[in-house]
């Protein structure tokens, strides 16, 4: 397997490094077990700060993503270097499928918003075609910025020795919007007229939704969205509910005479602002639906389901018992 890699320059901001691979089909569970090892053993690397392991979620997002954040750019190399580290990738090999692609990010924005989607795009330059880049490089810029939802890109030039690829990591805030980007006939056009300085090019997505809500102990796996949905409803249900009976109706609106809609919005503040702590926690008691480690997922995934639907209905069975008013 070749691994592709792009480092930025020495740095002592915090970097990020983006692994994207491919699992041969049946071997999911396998790749999710040898994570783990390898959770286990950057953890003690110095400068680790965070790592999430994202699966596939087809047809937009067909590969894995390995997202692992270090305090410096010398620390994740460090860590992409390591003995330990290529010791690990020994042993996995037989179940990847191609080459990986792995780019270190460094992060002068730690403030992203969680609820976007991104691509991941490395195009081949040649030796003569780097002022030919620049140039289309701001043509393409500046289009893409013109295109509803845009959030903003960030470009890494290659490191010789290293690696030849230029990276640039393009975020829309939600995933039609960035599709309606990347097959656009203006995209295309710029494309095309690429081919005359650029090789091989490399797109891949990278979708995001609750995940500061959905870390799980004891794994490494980012939920899908459609559980974390599931269990965000479970959380704000009971949320808006009681919130609603014992503050905004008989408090906010009928004691200090505040308008609906105001009432409502204040609401909503605080519900967010619980959800912040009662989400993880609800989480963490379906960590074994989530992230399942072992065998026999899809049983797991219906018993999840079940449990989640059985608790929606009990809510709904209790709440029904209230009185309409106060």
């Amino acid at each position: 397997m070749v691994t592709q890699q792009t480092a930025p320059a020495t740095t002592g901001k915090p970097v990020t490094i983006i692994t994207q691979t491919r699992v041969r089909p049946g071997h999911d569970e396998d790749f999710t077990r040898w994570q783990q090892q390898i959770s286990a053993v950057i953890a003690r690397f110095p400068g680790f700060v965070d790592h999430q392991l994202i699966p596939p979620d087809p047809p937009s997002q067909v590969d894995w993503v390995i997202v692992q954040k270090f305090a410096s750019s010398e620390q994740a190399q460090a860590w992409l270097q390591s003995e330990d580290r290529l010791h690990l990738l020994e042993s996995v090999q037989p179940i990847l499928v191609g080459h990986d692609d792995i780019h270190l990010i460094t992060d002068d924005n730690e403030d992203q918003p969680s609820s976007t989607v991104s691509a991941v795009i490395s195009m081949q330059v040649k030796p003569e075609g780097e002022e030919a880049y620049r140039e289309w490089g701001q043509r393409i810029a500046a289009a893409q910025a013109q295109f509803p939802g845009f959030l903003g890109f960030k470009q890494n030039a290659p490191i010789p020795g290293v690696q030849d690829d230029w990276v640039t990591i393009l975020t829309f805030d939600t995933e039609p919007h960035l599709n309606a980007w990347m097959t656009s006939p203006q995209r295309q056009r710029l494309i095309d007229e690429a081919s005359a300085f650029s090789g091989e090019t490399h797109y891949r997505t990278v979708r995001s939704g609750f995940e500061q809500w959905f870390r799980t102990t004891g794994s490494e796996v980012q939920a899908p969205v459609w559980k974390q949905n599931m269990l965000t409803l479970l959380a704000l249900y009971p949320v808006v509910f009681l919130f609603g009976f014992f503050v905004m109706s008989p408090l906010l609106m009928k004691l200090w005479g505040w308008p609906f809609y105001f009432a409502l919005f204040t609401s909503n503040v605080a519900g967010v602002l619980i959800l912040n702590y009662l989400v993880p926690w609800v989480s963490r008691q379906f960590t074994w639906w989530l992230a399942p480690a072992g065998g026999e997922m899809e049983r797991r995934d219906l018993i999840g389901v079940t449990a989640v639907i059985a608790l929606y209905i009990l809510l709904l069975v209790f709440f029904s018992r209230f009185p309409l008013a106060l």
